[in-house]
């Protein structure tokens, strides 16, 4: 203003502009925690924390009630959204409505004999059942419907845990009987886990124009059930533990690439374990080990100083071989 590039009326607005979208951001503040933490409680209440006296009120009353519950959710985000003009309770609310749908599905399933009186809603959280499977694909159906009407990127979290919850439902489907098997549920998981983030990086390509993360429960959830599944399985050879640590050091660089700190975190505990696993079984009485490890990690560093002197060159022309879509999208991510 004292340079005269803005008058005092403009750079009263553009404060209050900034303002404005700094409020309808999420980020770590009294107030966003207020809003997430009532959010979570109230989405816990309905989900987690559901207690066996739901029961009590029978199947066709507690899918009605289920149903006004998330009425009522909806019309708190159109009130918030048209009238108050607050992304973020709007977005938790219509979260609840998603989150509300496996309950009402339940309590439906209950009055047409699919569940015991005694059968509590909680189960669904905690145990395989190919019954639940209603409850996902419809949960993943209202998702949908609302996602195309709001389009507020928290409602990701709902269908993520739908999605993770779908790929362990799904076995006894897919394999029969030999689904408890404990090698094959490793490997269900390992494989739902590179389709779950395939669907999160065609998610990113596609919202990549937009200022809002749509991916990022996507991603999270399909690492942890691609890095656990890879993690369980226990190689007995040497290679395949290398091939572990190879795959775990990929991670780490695409998380890099996409801007995308869970791969990094997962790639980074797998490293640790194997880089533990060598200091604990292979080198354990080697003096050698711990220097050769040590010149290792300062050779990355330099790497890395390097990398920085000339990253901007580099980058330009490891991207020019790239589709255009993956380049924006590293772009976006870079800004």
């Amino acid at each position: 203003m004292q340079a005269g590039i803005l008058t005092a009326e403009q750079a009263d607005r553009l404060a209050a502009f900034l303002q404005e979208g700094a409020a309808e951001t999420p980020r770590f503040s009294f107030v966003h925690v207020l809003y997430y933490l009532g959010g979570m409680i109230a989405i816990g209440a309905m989900s987690l924390f559901m207690t066996l006296g739901w029961n009590a009120l029978g199947g066709w009353f507690g899918f009605l009630t289920a149903v006004c519950y998330a009425v009522l959710a909806l019309a708190l985000t159109h009130w918030f959204l048209e009238r108050k003009q607050l992304q973020i309770p709007a977005g938790i609310m219509a979260t609840l409505a998603v989150a509300l749908v496996p309950l009402a599905i339940f309590s439906a399933q209950m009055a047409l004999g699919y569940w015991g009186a005694d059968k509590p809603f909680r189960h669904y959280h905690q145990y395989i059942d190919g019954r639940w499977l209603m409850m996902e694909f419809a949960t993943l159906a209202v998702a949908a419907i609302l996602l195309w009407r709001y389009r507020f990127p928290f409602m990701l979290m709902p269908v993520s845990v739908t999605l993770w919850y779908m790929s362990m439902d799904l076995g006894p489907l897919l394999v029969g009987p030999d689904w408890q098997d404990w090698d094959i549920r490793k490997l269900i998981s390992l494989y739902f886990g590179i389709l779950f983030v395939g669907l999160a990086f065609w998610v990113d390509i596609r919202s990549r124009h937009t200022k809002k993360d749509y991916a990022f429960w996507l991603y999270l959830f399909g690492v942890i059930t691609f890095w656990g599944g890879l993690s369980l399985m226990r190689s007995g050879s040497e290679w395949g533990k290398l091939i572990y640590f190879g795959i775990n050091l990929a991670m780490i660089l695409a998380g890099a690439l996409l801007g995308r700190r869970v791969f990094a975190v997962f790639g980074g505990l797998g490293v640790a374990g194997y880089l533990g696993y060598l200091a604990g079984r292979v080198f354990r009485d080697s003096l050698l080990f711990p220097f050769a490890l040590s010149l290792i990690g300062l050779g990355i560093i330099g790497l890395g100083v390097l990398w920085q002197r000339r990253e901007a060159a580099w980058s330009a022309r490891l991207r020019g071989f790239l589709p255009r879509a993956l380049r924006e999208l590293l772009e976006a991510r870079a800004a």
